[in-house]
């Protein structure tokens, strides 16, 4: 289990960075709006104190739009993946950015095992359960964490170690 923390406050990512817990950080651009920066630099800063994966999400309706935005993204920072909703759109947007143009993905908002399978099946290096939003409308997020490593072993979809991610960001 990886722990990351979603937000775009450079301090509390720095403090949270120095425990030595950190595994990486998640943010979007309504995250990087509140710190009155431009976008790029905020970015650029959290790739800089956290040398884990950065995701970042790309914000288009539609998978080319995606593409193109996760593209321009992706060129700040060689630790950055890239957030994709969990959307048809999304899904489209997935194997081209995985395979095609060799950029990881994070599919987030998942809330079901059938999404789960779904997000491994399109190849995404990282699939987000928002357990927060579970748990806040009475669901029991364990058992959905729980199905989602079942789905996982049941189909053989592996996973990315740490030492793995390193080297293909570098690539």
């Amino acid at each position: 289990m990886q722990l990351f923390l979603d937000s775009a406050d450079v301090e509390a990512i720095r403090r949270a960075c120095d425990t030595g817990l950190l595994d990486g950080v998640t943010t979007n651009p309504s995250h990087i709006a509140k710190s009155g920066r431009p976008f790029a630099e905020v970015v650029k800063e959290i790739c800089s104190i956290v040398p884990g994966p950065i995701s970042v999400e790309a914000m288009d309706e539609t998978a080319d739009g995606m593409v193109r935005e996760a593209e321009e993204i992706a060129r700040l920072a060689p630790n950055i993946v890239i957030k994709i909703p969990m959307t048809v759109e999304g899904l489209k947007a997935v194997p081209v950015l995985e395979k095609e143009k060799r950029i990881q993905t994070n599919v987030t908002m998942v809330f079901s095992p059938t999404q789960c399978f779904l997000a491994m099946k399109a190849g995404a290096s990282f699939v987000s359960i928002v357990l927060s939003r579970l748990d806040a409308i009475a669901n029991e997020s364990d058992i959905l964490v729980h199905d989602a490593v079942t789905v996982k072993r049941n189909f053989g979809f592996k996973s990315l170690s740490n030492k793995q991610h390193s080297r293909l960001a570098k690539t």
